[in-house]
């Protein structure tokens, strides 16, 4: 199997042939069709989240085909179409898993991070945390459901039932969750990066109602807010763009320092919370509804061994959608 492998935390990735791995109890074997490339594996890359699995394979936005399968897993998922999370694997036994809350699990493995991902050929995976997908989808398409759907879900789960939405960074998690609020009947409100035209239109082209740069105030009070940008300092902003009683829910994993700001941009009970990790109950949840709202995907494809241009390329921010690495 090829695999794009980290050896090195800040270091470019490095093309490396491997022997194709065989499935434990419990595990699966994909074929990769597609891997998305999100955010958080450039927190992983850049150092922004501390020891991950070393040498690692990176991507957790799997597509693929299973190939093989451990003692323990129904051999009539071979040849099905599955897809992989961020989330690979949880203790099942500790408060939270017991609770119903396994994003917070204390013992958890994390594709592409404490385990390898799918920037390569094939995969290893947790049968029970792999979803089954339509063997008939487009493998390309579908890959950017696994985390930036996922991710966007639940921020918007946690944002609550209001019809004023604001997102803040629109890329590949904003413009999906952007067509299940307009298809929901919600108000979509888009903050960009100042002067960024071309994300603007794009926003507008989905549905939104405005679109502006993050320094702008919305129009009216926002109901809620969701900050997908790692950036700090969009927090005292959102926190002003939504009336009394408004939520801003913080949807990644990493995020520059919140400045300090007056307790009266807080006032008047609003709240400010984050999103961790996902459930497998956010996954069934959320393939329903992408497939019932017909959420279409905005892909830009890459070869698997030009994972460092699509890394780089979502870096520098110049992406309207999502980069999607096929092997």
């Amino acid at each position: 199997m090829r695999a794009m492998v980290l050896e090195r935390v800040g270091e470019p990735l490095k093309a490396v042939e491997r022997p194709l791995p065989e499935p434990l109890a419990g595990e699966i074997r994909l074929r990769v069709e597609a891997c998305a490339v999100c955010r958080t594996d450039l927190h992983v890359v850049d150092g922004d989240l501390p020891r991950p699995k070393l040498p690692l394979v990176p991507g957790h936005e799997i597509v693929g085909i299973i190939e093989a399968v451990g003692s323990g897993v129904d051999p009539a998922r071979i040849g099905r179409r599955a897809g992989v999370p961020w989330l690979g694997h949880t203790c099942q036994h500790c408060l939270y898993c017991r609770s119903g809350a396994e994003n917070l699990c204390d013992d958890p493995l994390f594709t592409g991070y404490t385990r390898d991902g799918g920037f390569a050929t094939d995969v290893i995976a947790d049968a029970d945390y792999a979803f089954d997908l339509d063997r008939d989808g487009d493998p390309v398409a579908l890959a950017p459901l696994l985390c930036a759907g996922l991710i966007g879900w639940r921020s918007l789960k946690r944002a609550g039932d209001g019809k004023r939405i604001g997102i803040y960074g629109f890329g590949a998690a904003a413009h999906i969750i952007a067509q299940i609020c307009v298809w929901q009947g919600r108000q979509v409100y888009a903050f960009t990066r100042p002067d960024d035209a071309p994300a603007q239109r794009f926003a507008l082209d989905l549905g939104a109602l405005w679109a502006g740069g993050s320094h702008e105030p919305p129009p009216e009070p926002l109901d809620a807010a969701i900050i997908f940008a790692p950036v700090g300092n969009l927090v005292p902003a959102a926190l002003k763009a939504v009336r009394k009683g408004g939520r801003v829910v913080c949807g990644g994993i990493h995020m520059s320092d919140i400045p300090a700001m007056p307790y009266a941009v807080l006032w008047g009970e609003r709240e400010l919370v984050s999103v961790a990790n996902l459930t497998r109950r956010d996954g069934r949840e959320f393939f329903a509804i992408a497939a019932e709202a017909g959420v279409k995907t905005h892909t830009i494809v890459y070869p698997l061994d030009e994972a460092n241009r699509a890394l780089a390329d979502l870096r520098a921010g110049g992406l309207s959608g999502a980069a999607v690495l096929v092997p």
